[in-house]
């Protein structure tokens, strides 16, 4: 489906798709061109431990799909997003509104390097992010400026990314991150650094017997239990469909048990 609203996205585009996530219970607009929604933002979602009257910051939120998803899973929890893309921030409002969520989820326009004052130190029980995974002197640019600013660091790096969630989570509050799994020994890193402890590695599986390209990183702050890896979840059957565990949680808003 094509909507074409009067928010331009991109070089003045304005064609953006409009997409189901959760089997149906999300409705999303997102650009044609850029970073389109895959699962990462659902399986992030699936991964944040909040309950009902929690406060949830979920840091470069893009057009809101892993803010949405965990407001649908979990009743009652409020969730507010930053993505500094202004054109991303008015498509995350309109996916707010458009399912029914505007009343708990928010957007706010902002950088995590100046992050405006709605977005207090300490303010949220848990903290959800998917940062850009490839660092600019080791990776192509991408021409697309949309999915160049999505995947690429720019002015933030990895260890700032962490330190602002850190800082941003109330004291035992949670963050989570889904990332590379090249790159965890710099998110484990970082958490060590910056005083967060029981971490969990969950390391997401292509299909059984293949090396697991993403992870999902999941830490406490100011909490000092030891360093724990989780089974996982494979994604594939051989023959490429979702494994019925992987389908619960992108089709039927199970959450993930980290």
């Amino acid at each position: 489906m094509i909507v074409r609203p009067s928010l331009p996205v991109e070089n003045g585009a304005c064609d953006v798709s409009e997409d189901a996530l959760l089997g149906g219970r999300i409705r999303v607009r997102q650009p044609h061109r850029g970073e389109r929604i895959a699962i990462d933002p659902i399986l992030l979602a699936a991964a944040v431990p909040a309950r009902r009257g929690e406060r949830v910051l979920d840091a470069g939120a893009g057009t809101g799909a892993a803010a949405l998803c965990l407001a649908r899973r979990v009743a009652g929890v409020r969730v507010t997003g930053l993505e500094r893309v202004t054109a991303l921030v008015g498509l995350a409002r309109t996916n707010a509104a458009l399912n029914r969520l505007a009343s708990r989820v928010a957007m706010r326009a902002g950088d995590i390097a100046e992050p405006p004052a709605a977005i207090a130190l300490g303010g949220f029980d848990h903290v959800m992010a998917n940062p850009p995974h490839l660092e600019t002197r080791r990776a192509q640019p991408s021409p697309v400026a949309g999915r160049r600013a999505a995947r690429m660091e720019d002015n933030v790096t990895l260890d700032e990314w962490v330190r602002f969630c850190l800082a941003t989570v109330r004291r035992r509050g949670s963050v989570t991150l889904i990332h590379r799994a090249d790159r965890l020994d710099a998110i484990l890193g970082a958490l060590s650094a910056h005083s967060a402890g029981e971490v969990v590695v969950f390391p997401l599986w292509p299909k059984q017997g293949r090396p697991a390209k993403r992870v999902i990183v999941r830490a406490r702050k100011g909490v000092a239990t030891a360093l724990r890896l989780a089974p996982g979840l494979t994604l594939h059957e051989a023959d490429g469909r979702f494994t019925a565990a992987a389908e619960a949680v992108l089709r039927e808003a199970a959450p993930l048990e980290l």
